[in-house]
């Protein structure tokens, strides 16, 4: 992977007003670099009376949890919607939500595919303070969370989404600049790194269904060849395409993900499934693959280009927000944009 790892990152511009009481009651240093959540909790003050009704909604709405690959969470569109200094606001939350280390790889991917962070929709969800608030930022691959009282349960506050048109919509086999490709990239070492009998376990002859919110939802039996049937350097292997999978995202989060994961029994318990039916080029280097448990779904879908659908949850169970489970719902994958 190409990073520049010379972050060059507009600084914030927040004003003096907004910063003093929220920056002193949510950050645990005064003065010290703002997090994620000591911005989106600014934010919120920011907001005017009737730009809450548009953008401040209840905790328990099912938007809150809904994950698309393609959607506007709300009619806020942060470049018309609001002022300039939110505007600053919202860039900064969404960025620094990533690793340093991707900031170039993610200048990339807004560019590519939504032009500016000033074309996404925003939402709030509860109040800061209460124990249960969150902001979700929305638009062509990407549905991105910050947790601001930090959701109980879940990594990343809820399902994800993230994605990739490089060059063009069909994409090369090879994925040439499509930035998250090398995580693909290592989770074929993985598949190389198998013996025959383990292949045909691993490889399964369709790729699931991309479907809303229930493509993230976990199965109680998935389909593939369990890590904890593999050799040590195979499973070593394994553990690298999990680091490549979480490296985009900020430290907190990947210690989250992490610490659920490992509760749940580490990546022994893990699934690996590659699929057949979407290999671009028929060249044996599996575009479409999933790591999967009872608590954890990570989707990567590289045909036509990268869709990537990720949730990992504490506990198993996870329900999609209307309450309905769509277990071992199967079919012909779906080409979204």
């Amino acid at each position: 992977m190409d990073t520049n790892r010379n972050l060059d990152r507009r600084q914030f511009i927040g004003t003096a007003a907004l910063a003093g009481s929220v920056l002193a009651s949510a950050s645990p240093t005064l003065g010290s670099r703002p997090t994620p959540e000591t911005l989106v909790a600014q934010f919120h003050q920011s907001l005017t009376a009737e730009q809450r009704k548009t953008v401040v909604l209840p905790f328990d709405s099912p938007l809150r949890s809904r994950v698309e690959n393609n959607w506007h969470i709300t009619d806020a569109r942060v470049g018309r919607f609001f002022d300039r200094d939110q505007q600053a606001l919202i860039e900064q939350i969404f960025m620094d939500l990533h690793a340093a280390e991707f900031a170039e790889s993610l200048k990339k991917h807004i560019a590519d595919d939504f032009g500016s962070v000033r074309n996404l929709s925003v939402a709030l969800f509860g109040e800061p303070g209460s124990g249960e608030f969150e902001f979700v930022i929305t638009g062509r691959h990407c549905t991105a969370r910050c947790d601001g009282d930090s959701v109980e349960g879940a990594a990343f506050g809820g399902p994800i989404f993230y994605g990739h048109q490089g060059e063009s919509f069909y994409e090369k086999p090879t994925h040439p600049n499509n930035v998250y490709w090398f995580q693909a990239q290592q989770a074929n070492e993985v598949f190389r790194a198998l013996d025959g009998k383990q292949r045909v376990q691993a490889l399964q002859p369709r790729a699931p269904r991309e479907r809303s919110v229930y493509t993230v939802e976990p199965s109680a039996d998935p389909d593939g060849l369990p890590v904890g049937e593999m050799s040590p350097d195979q499973r070593e292997l394994v553990s690298g395409t999990l680091e490549d999978l979480l490296s985009p995202f900020r430290k907190r989060d990947r210690d989250e993900a992490m610490r659920h994961i490992e509760g749940a029994g580490g990546i022994d318990r893990l699934t690996m499934a590659f699929y057949r039916n979407q290999d671009l080029g028929n060249d044996g280097v599996w575009d479409v693959w999933k790591l999967e448990s009872p608590t954890m779904v990570w989707y990567f879908r590289g045909a036509p280009h990268v869709h990537v659908w990720v949730n990992i949850q504490e506990n198993p169970g996870w329900r999609a927000p209307d309450g309905s489970s769509n277990r071992g719902w199967l079919g012909l994958g779906l080409f979204g944009v």
